[in-house]
C-alpha cells in the first residue's frame, strides 16, 4: 500500500485494536494471473508476539482452494469526504480522509474438528455472545453438518501495513476546521473521522 510518511502508523497495538474493530474485510488472493476477494468477518489475535487471521469460507466458493500463496486481508473503515472550503486557501483541491490496514500472510486451513469448532467458538463470543449459551446446547450432529459446509484458515501476518490518512499534511487551523464539521455531522463516517483526528 502506497503510504507517505506522514500517513503512517506503525503502532501495533493500536493498529491490531482497529482490525478488532472494523472487523469484516476482505480477504484477496490470486487466481490465473486475477485479484479474488471475499468479504469476510474475522477474528484476530495476538499469540506470542504474532498475530494470526481467523475466518472461513463456504464450502462452495472457490477462493477457499486458492490459499496456497501470500494472501491479503483489507480492514477499511471510517472513510470521509474533505472539501477544499476546509482549507485557506482558495486553490486547493478536494481529498478523502480515511484509515486502512492490509495485513499480508500466509494461510493454513484449520481442517481438524476440535480446531474448527473453537473457531466457531470464538466467533460467536465475539460477535453474538448472547448466542453462546444456545450454540452449546446444540447436538453435535448439527454442528458437525454445518462444520461440513465451511473451510476454516487461519493466517499468520508476515506483513502489517497501516494508513490513517487525517489531514496530517494540513495546517492547524485547517484541521480543527474539518474536526468542527464533522463533529457536528449527521453522517457517522465524518463523527468517527473528527474523533480519530482529535487522537492525532
Amino acid at each position: 500500500m502506497y503510504i507517505p510518511k506522514h500517513f503512517a502508523n506503525n503502532d501495533t497495538g493500536e493498529i491490531v485494536a482497529f482490525m478488532q474493530k472494523y472487523s469484516f474485510g476482505s480477504i484477496v488472493t490470486s487466481a490465473n494471473n486475477l485479484p479474488v476477494a471475499t468479504h469476510l468477518p474475522f477474528i484476530i489475535e495476538q499469540r506470542d508476539g504474532d498475530i494470526y487471521i481467523l475466518s472461513h469460507f463456504a464450502k462452495a466458493n472457490p477462493q477457499a482452494n486458492r490459499l496456497d500463496n501470500t494472501v491479503l486481508v483489507i480492514f477499511t473503515e471510517p472513510h470521509a469526504y474533505i472539501s477544499p472550503k476546509h482549507y485557506q486557501k482558495e486553490q486547493s483541491v478536494p481529498t478523502w480522509n480515511y484509515i486502512a490496514v492490509h495485513a499480508y500472510g500466509e494461510a493454513t486451513i484449520i481442517a481438524d474438528t476440535e480446531g474448527m469448532l473453537q473457531l466457531m467458538e470464538k466467533s460467536i463470543t465475539f460477535y453474538d455472545t448472547a448466542y453462546l449459551a444456545q450454540w452449546n446446547g446444540l447436538p453435535d450432529e448439527f454442528k458437525l453438518r454445518m462444520l461440513n459446509g465451511i473451510i476454516a484458515f487461519e493466517i499468520k501476518v508476515t506483513d502489517l501495513q497501516a494508513k490513517n490518512k487525517l489531514s496530517q499534511n494540513r495546517s492547524e487551523v485547517e484541521r480543527k476546521n474539518i474536526i468542527t464539521e464533522f463533529e457536528a455531522s449527521a453522517d457517522n463516517n465524518e463523527v468517527m473521522i473528527a474523533q480519530y483526528m482529535k487522537k492525532g
